[in-house]
């Protein structure tokens, strides 16, 4: 008899310890809640501030082929990415609309994530593709590299292609933070899913 007493005591403490490892998970939930509502003013205005200046700029570039259309296909063809002709019209005709998109979605703060991943896919190979011609042209010419300079199709004019390129480090630096920083309240819908939106 002792031993059975001994026994059920011992399973009851048992439910006990398993009723309150099962309660923890709530807790720490909370806890995490917590210090997401502690994190300093400047944490929330910061990625505000980097979308408002990666958007600018999307829009911007944008803007300028879009009021420019026929100059800004020639300055496509100048890259000689292909011959289709369908294809480059195409290009021409999207790409604009598309940075122009990338950007309003930047301000107002929906599928930040997805938004900053796109524009590091169009930034990236632009740069590429860019330091290639300024390269060619480098050798070409018998200039030093820094000393070239072209209109590059961004919308700018004729620009120093040094500081084109460092302007485009610059901006897809800011996109590589934005894809990796925590969501943040100051934007309408951070990510696509709603489980990484902050509490």
């Amino acid at each position: 008899m002792a031993a059975d007493h001994s026994t059920s005591g011992f399973e009851s403490r048992g439910v006990e310890i398993s009723g309150d490892q099962a309660q923890s998970p709530p807790a720490t939930t909370a806890a995490a809640s917590e210090s997401s509502r502690k994190r300093p003013l400047w944490s929330n205005f910061l990625p505000l501030f980097a979308r408002c200046i990666l958007g600018a700029a999307l829009v911007y570039m944008g803007m300028q082929k879009v009021l420019a259309p026929s100059e800004f296909l020639s300055l496509v063809r100048q890259y000689n990415l292909t011959n289709n002709y369908l294809l480059l019209n195409s290009i021409a005709a999207a790409l604009p609309w598309f940075e122009v998109l990338c950007g309003l979605l930047l301000f107002i703060g929906v599928a930040v994530r997805g938004t900053a991943l796109v524009v590091l896919a169009m930034l990236l190979p632009f740069s590429i593709v860019v330091l290639k011609r300024a390269l060619a042209m480098a050798s070409s010419q018998g200039l030093a590299f820094c000393a070239v300079q072209f209109d590059c199709g961004c919308g700018g004019g004729e620009i120093n292609i040094c500081r084109k390129l460092m302007e485009n480090s610059g901006l897809m630096l800011i996109g590589i933070w934005l894809l990796f920083a925590p969501a943040q309240k100051l934007a309408l819908r951070y990510s696509l899913f709603r489980s990484d939106e902050p509490h």
